[in-house]
């Protein structure tokens, strides 16, 4: 309708301003996987997945066996010697391993599967971004069909106020018409090349949002209108159980829960065994070139003036928020789903009515501006026809809009979106 256009404009009637044309046209799956494949926010979930990851190979690292090496050279001014035998040489060297085992540590043991909780949340969440990303691109690929279809529907509007101009201008030349029917005709024609300026500007600033969403170099045109499929047996229970988001609240409110079950561990004792080979060189009077000890250490934290008890508090808050984050999700999905259905139901009823509403009116324009060129009907009530008749062409556009805006939003209400 674009090239229409251009074509039409250069055929005689006036110029519009061009904005910049899309040089890329995607179709609505394409749009789709390409946001989530390159718009930022997709980049940042993965990095918070990838950061989780490492967090949780730390906790296992802490669970199991570490080994440190220490060596120390020690040079004295002098040896020590006693009775004609060093006792203390002058260069000596101390090497030593430390091999720690934690044999009982329930504290340890607890951020491990914490920490496995907290992937399981990063990766819930980069997929409720990525749903989110996906619904920003639908949105703004509806838009742009929208929008389009409201310059069309303008378009159509100023083709017929500039055929009645011209009946208009033919009527004043021949003596049958009026300077003042000329100049109603020609504002109308006025009025409609505005609309068609302000609607190709919210036509490309359309594109250029989904050209930002799908990270391209300009502004990305629509190659197809979606048809938004809604399965025969999709109802509440599936959005309960593929909703991106009540997965991730829920995710959410276990690990926060783990967390305040697992607080009683940080009362507990920790056992470690330790066994520490070392070796010095040379060998010295007293101390052997090479010895071992074995060792059996527990720690426990008998006193901490209440941070603990300040902990339990801040963890059961956390919980709190998160069983209440889920059960609001839980009550609204419902909701938002029966909204959705009604809102199809609606939406369809008013397109129809809309569409046998633009058919009336455009026959009431054929009608009175035959009336008009016999002589039979004013021209106010040519304009009048018309500006009813893009009216109703604009309603039109705006309920096909709503109805495909309202199965993309039962699709997502039940979780079957992207």
């Amino acid at each position: 309708m674009l090239v229409a256009l251009v074509i039409w404009c250069s055929a005689g009637s006036p110029t519009f301003a061009q904005p910049p044309q899309p040089t890329e046209r995607v179709t609505f799956n394409e749009a789709i996987q390409r946001a989530i494949a390159r718009n930022p926010s997709s980049a940042i979930a993965a990095a918070d997945i990838l950061r989780a990851d490492g967090l949780l190979k730390e906790a296992r690292s802490d669970a199991r066996l570490h080994i440190t090496g220490n060596a120390q050279s020690t040079t004295l001014n002098k040896s020590v010697e006693f009775e004609g035998t060093t006792v203390t040489p002058q260069t000596s060297v101390f090497a030593l391993l430390d091999i720690r085992y934690p044999l009982y540590a329930p504290v340890i043991w607890a951020r491990r599967v914490q920490a496995a909780d907290n992937l399981n949340v990063a990766e819930l969440s980069a997929a409720e971004i990525r749903r989110q990303t996906a619904a920003a691109t639908a949105e703004a690929y509806l838009a742009i069909i929208a929008r389009r279809r409201v310059i069309d529907a303008n378009i159509r509007s100023r083709e017929v106020a500039q055929a009645h101009l011209d009946v208009a201008t033919t009527l004043e030349r021949l003596g049958s018409g009026t300077r003042l029917n000329r100049l109603r005709a020609a504002q109308e024609v006025s009025i409609d090349d505005g609309f068609i300026e302000t609607a190709l500007f919210a036509l490309y600033s359309a594109q250029e949002a989904l050209g930002v969403l799908l990270v391209a170099d300009g502004p990305v045109d629509t190659d197809d209108v979606p048809a938004f499929e809604i399965p025969p047996d999709a109802g509440v229970s599936t959005a309960l159980s593929g909703r991106a988001d009540l997965k991730l609240f829920t995710a959410q409110q276990h690990a926060a829960e783990r967390v305040l079950a697992d607080n009683s561990k940080s009362y507990l004792p920790m056992f470690e065994g330790i066994f520490q080979p070392q070796s010095t060189y040379p060998s010295q009077f007293f101390v052997p070139a090479n010895s071992w000890q074995a060792l059996l250490q527990m720690n426990i934290l008998l006193f901490d003036s209440g941070f603990r008890a300040g902990e339990r508090v801040v963890k059961q808050a956390a919980v709190d928020t998160a069983r209440a984050k889920v059960s609001d999700k839980t009550t609204n999905i419902p909701s938002e789903v029966r909204i959705a259905r009604e809102g199809i139901a609606s939406a369809e009823r008013v397109l129809a009515t809309e569409r046998v509403a633009a058919e009336q009116a455009s026959q009431v324009v054929d009608i009175v501006n035959l009336s008009f060129r016999l002589g039979a009907s004013t021209n106010i009530e040519v304009i009048d026809a018309q500006r009813r008749a893009r009216d109703a062409d604009t309603n039109v556009a705006v309920a096909e809009d709503a109805l495909r805006r309202a199965r993309f939003n039962l699709l997502n209400a039940l979780g079957l979106f992207p």
